[in-house]
């Protein structure tokens, strides 16, 4: 037995636990027509494969049609479903790991225009801001029928094999009953604290009739909202001794926040650049209030905290969700004391944001995840052993030397700077993103321990590819600004990457026009902004910044407003020209009929990158495949076989921004789908 305390088992009513870890509910938003099948159950079984001791799914699975899904959510109103839950929890148990799954009715948290367009309901006609819409103020009746929907779901999910089920009670429908902010009724189920938790309670009283008592039920809930007139601190701990005192449930998994709003939900989920673990000494707090199972989880991305929330008595299982995302084997390397082999979750919450976008979630730095049918989270040893030949040590260039090693090929990887990194060492500059180096970092060190040769301060030109006589040659080389956007002036302009590098001096009177829309802009922006200029940031786009998503916009929100920048959308910047010491910035728009003036001192494009090809290209002529990739080998996960050139030396790819401007997870994704099959 380990003296680790994370590796404890723990009995949670009949129920053993195999350790302390758990995944705690979340939506990657996987399921194909409300179901979870084959692309859902691989990804929730690899975690159970990882010696996770229970995995959650769902955040959350709607109970009802007047639900409807915002993110692509699993529908526990269907009879259909069971089979493809009995599907999934068969083959999580067969891993020796516990499943449950959250339900939930979204109230107001949703929209009327989804599904099938039924009135979206709840406690008050207050919209949800997130969300935007308007509310029916719910009716008996409307009671009634959610009440039966969710003991109907959760004998649904009994059926299909589950452990045990979760309500969701933090800004959806339950907890819409019980915050004073957001429940307007009149008694029974408005008014007092015991009024407001009634739905809750009754809701799992219905359920506890139907699954019986030997079928897990707890709750994740709000002990505190943060909000003035919300729940607060005192009254969640009531609520929290309430729960337990009901002799309804079996735990308490604890959340401070509201979910309202970007801001609050990112509050709720930390990303990037803000406190790790935030809210655990509050769930401690819940913990010693009610001598009561407490689960927890809210950015516990290492297992050093992991290890001391279980340690100290914080909770009873600790939630590692985003880290279970980015590395799904984290128990198993624990287990193994390989704790130094555990890919680092940065944070970057690029899972997350794309869901709240409507697309699936997909970790910044595993491209396996979510994709197990087709990419492997353990790279398989190849039978012939290559000599592959990477240029440039950014993202794509190391994972592709990372999974090209773990294939057991000998590789050399060049590259001109002095460091590895590429533009994550730029983006990195950022203090609130310097947990980004994390993914160059990792790669590094998985890449030193595998015997990968790297050739820093080398600008590899055809001759020093060919004379490693190579079997692969990888290009790697990235891009570089794009800033020859306008049809006077482009000069005058200096690139998003001068000011994050400190290349260029700040301007004091500064036109930042961003028409890529990613982090870049923002991150001159606030360089600039807090370097004491006056800083306007122009977009032709309806919204600024798409591309960072809502909850990575949050903290530059919260420093951009307090610098005082502003925002201008849907105009275009088309020339600059010099005029003493200042430039005059012609400004259209894409809608016609307008022609503005800017007079600034710094012009400041962020327009993607160009590909750095010319390697690619003089190399080109050389190779068997002159260059080519086949699509339908590269996505059916063949290994590549394309001959053009019979006479040539080597097989040729490129890979990441060589290619075309895209973002981090995508060069990786580029260097693992290329390299596993080498």
């Amino acid at each position: 037995m380990s003296n680790d305390p994370l590796l404890q088992p723990y009995q949670l009513k009949h129920l053993k636990l195999r350790n302390r870890i758990i995944v705690t509910s979340h939506e990657p938003a996987y399921p194909e027509d409300g179901m979870p099948k084959e692309r859902y159950r691989a990804y929730t079984v690899e975690r159970a494969k990882g010696g996770v001791a229970l995995t959650m799914t769902a955040g959350s699975a709607a109970v009802s049609r007047d639900s409807p899904p915002v993110f692509n959510n699993l529908l526990a109103f269907k009879d259909e479903i069971v089979p493809w839950v009995r599907e999934m929890t068969d083959a999580v148990h067969e891993q020796g790991a516990a499943i449950m799954i959250q339900l939930t009715h979204l109230g107001r948290r949703t929209r009327w225009d989804k599904g099938d367009w039924l009135p979206v309901v709840a406690p008050s006609h207050h919209r949800e801001a997130s969300h935007r819409a308007f509310p029916k103020k719910i009716e008996d009746w409307d009671i009634e029928r959610i009440i039966k929907d969710f003991a109907d779901a959760a004998e649904r999910m009994k059926a299909g094999g589950m452990d045990g089920i979760e309500l969701e009670a933090y800004g959806h429908l339950i907890d819409q009953f019980t915050s004073p902010l957001t429940n307007e009724l009149d008694g029974p189920y408005g008014g007092s604290i015991e009024n407001r938790m009634r739905f809750c309670l009754d809701v799992f009283k219905a359920i506890r009739e139907r699954v019986g008592d030997e079928f897990i039920l707890g709750v994740r809930y709000t002990a505190d909202e943060c909000l003035p007139g919300g729940t607060g601190k005192a009254e969640g701990i009531e609520i929290s001794k309430r729960l337990r005192d009901s002799g309804l449930i079996d735990y308490l998994n604890v959340i401070r926040g509201h979910i309202d709003t970007d801001a609050g939900l990112t509050d709720v989920i930390p990303i990037q650049g803000m406190a790790n673990s935030p809210h655990l000494d509050f769930a401690g707090e819940i913990r010693a209030a009610t001598n009561f199972p407490t689960f927890h989880a809210a950015k516990i991305p290492d297992v050093a905290t992991a290890r001391h929330a279980i340690a100290a008595g914080k909770v009873d299982m600790v939630g590692m969700t985003r880290a279970h995302m980015t590395d799904p084997h984290i128990v198993r390397k624990i287990i193994e004391k390989r704790e130094e082999d555990i890919r680092p979750c940065v944070g970057a919450n690029y899972c997350l944001d794309r869901i709240y976008q409507g697309g699936m979630a997909f970790c910044i730095h595993n491209a396996a995840t979510g994709r197990e049918q087709t990419m492997p989270h353990i790279v398989q040893k190849a039978e012939v052993r290559k000599k592959v030949v990477i240029v440039g040590a950014g993202p794509a260039g190391l994972e592709a030397a990372r999974v090209a090693a773990e294939r057991g090929h000998e590789v050399v990887v060049f590259e001109a700077a002095n460091n590895a990194g590429g533009q994550i060492r730029l983006t990195a500059q950022s203090e609130r993103r310097r947990e980004m180096i994390s993914i160059i970092d990792w790669r590094m060190s998985q890449c030193e321990k595998l015997g990968v040769t790297f050739q820093f301060n080398t600008w590899a030109e055809g001759d020093t590819i060919t004379a490693e006589n190579p079997d692969v040659v990888i290009i790697a080389t990235g891009g570089l600004p794009h800033t020859d956007v306008l049809s006077k002036g482009n000069e005058l302009v200096v690139s998003s990457w001068d000011i994050i590098s400190g290349d260029v001096k700040p301007g004091s009177n500064v036109l930042v026009f961003d028409d890529a829309g990613d982090h870049a802009g923002l991150q001159a922006a606030e360089f600039l902004a807090k370097a004491g200029a006056k800083v306007e940031i122009m977009t032709p786009d309806r919204s600024f910044a798409p591309e960072v998503m809502a909850m990575n916009l949050v903290p530059y929100m919260r420093s951009l407003q307090k610098l005082d920048v502003t925002f201008t959308v849907t105009f275009r910047l088309e020339s600059a020209q010099k005029s003493d010491n200042q430039i005059v910035a012609k400004v259209g728009s894409d809608y016609g009929g307008v022609a503005k003036e800017r007079v600034v001192d710094q012009i400041v494009v962020n327009h993607g990158t160009i590909p750095l090809d010319e390697l690619y290209f003089e190399l080109k002529p050389l190779s068997k495949n002159l260059g080519e990739t086949s699509y339908d080998q590269l996505l059916s996960g063949e290994p590549q076989s394309v001959v053009r050139n019979p006479d040539g030396q080597f097989q040729l790819f490129r890979i990441g921004d060589a290619v075309a401007a895209r973002n981090t997870h995508a060069a990786i994704y580029d260097g693992l789908r290329i390299a596993k099959d080498l």
